[in-house]
């Protein structure tokens, strides 16, 4: 996969993702004659990358407030179900969810922010949005009784994390390139307000070479007792956790922030499961899809970096898609990840 994953773009700061999860990514092979020489084509074909397996149903959820698309795996179940999030660009992302579903799991991917009439940089974001998420998930006659999952990326981690902190039925979340806090957004549950993290835009770095911005110092120490007030409880919480995240994550210092939330689960004596990738950035994504160092933010509006170098980058990602699978069949199911689903 090493042709796929080491794709770099024409246009710098491109980010290759897939919008349209029911057509498959195409890409052409050809081979010539030596190198710069194209007058003799060796030969040719095209790489089809599905995101939907056989039988996989897309659904898309407009019910009570929930913006989201559900994917059903085929057959009648009942399959583990997952909640997915994506960070604070927004939007309806589900090219991961339908990947899990083409495994074995009813995967909800869920909007939060910057969808439809959701605003790009909400006042406030509600935990009861995310629970209705959770109740939906659980009257799906093909999810199963034991529980519910969540993952989430980037500022989607800390809202997996609070999900299992405050609300019941959550029973294993999975944290990539997260923090330990509640980060920029106050998020407003029963009874109780969880302010954002204190943080100043005016410490951005901008590159005079490139433009590019690295956010990675604009928010306050987590160390400081002044801000432990927006720590996620996650103490408090019965679910199992997994955290992953990448050394070379420039928007901002996951790692850190991951070590901070293992340390104070393990002083509660909370067994935890934590993974840090040399080489990674902050955009750990499905495996084989390439890297992207540096795109543009939709929130901020402006290019930012994300780090990561090539090959670290996508053996981190084979590696960590392999980790949220068994992760979830042994806290979701009590089995070991079916061999054919990987």
């Amino acid at each position: 996969m090493g042709l796929l994953w080491s794709l770099q773009s024409n246009t710098p700061y491109k980010r290759l993702a897939k919008r349209n999860v029911l057509t498959p990514f195409s890409v052409d092979f050809e081979v010539y004659e030596g190198h710069g020489d194209m007058s003799c084509l060796l030969g040719k074909c095209t790489n089809e990358r599905w995101f939907l397996g056989e039988g996989v149903k897309r659904i898309s959820v407009r019910e009570g407030r929930l913006k989201a698309t559900l994917f059903l795996p085929p057959g009648p179940g009942p399959f583990p179900g997952l909640i997915d999030l994506y960070g604070s660009g927004g939007g309806l992302v589900e090219y991961r969810a339908s990947l899990l579903a083409s495994r074995g799991f009813v995967t909800l991917a869920l909007a939060y922010m910057a969808f439809e009439d959701l605003p790009t940089m909400p006042e406030i974001l509600e935990l009861g949005y995310f629970e209705e998420a959770v109740n939906f998930l659980q009257k799906q006659q093909q999810v199963k009784d034991t529980g519910i999952g969540v993952l989430g990326l980037s500022k989607g981690a800390d809202l997996a994390l609070s999900m299992a902190t405050f609300l019941p039925g959550i029973k294993a979340a999975v944290s990539i390139s997260g923090s330990s806090f509640n980060s920029f957004i106050p998020l407003q549950g029963d009874g109780f307000t969880l302010p954002a993290h204190p943080y100043d835009l005016g410490r951005m770095k901008t590159s005079e070479e490139s433009g590019l911005i690295d956010f990675s110092d604009v928010l306050d120490d987590h160390r400081d007792p002044a801000t432990w007030g927006c720590r996620i409880p996650v103490e408090r919480s019965l679910a199992k956790f997994l955290f992953l995240s990448g050394l070379d994550d420039r928007n901002w210092k996951s790692n850190l922030y991951c070590q901070d939330a293992v340390q104070r689960l393990q002083q509660h004596g909370r067994e935890v499961e934590f993974c840090s990738y040399s080489g990674a950035g902050h955009l750990l994504e499905p495996p084989y899809l390439p890297l992207c160092q540096a795109s543009i933010h939709r929130a901020l509006g402006a290019f930012v970096l994300w780090g990561g170098q090539w090959r670290e980058h996508a053996k981190a990602q084979e590696d960590a898609w392999r980790r949220i699978q068994a992760f979830f069949w042994q806290h979701l199911v009590d089995s070991d990840i079916p061999k054919s689903r990987l």
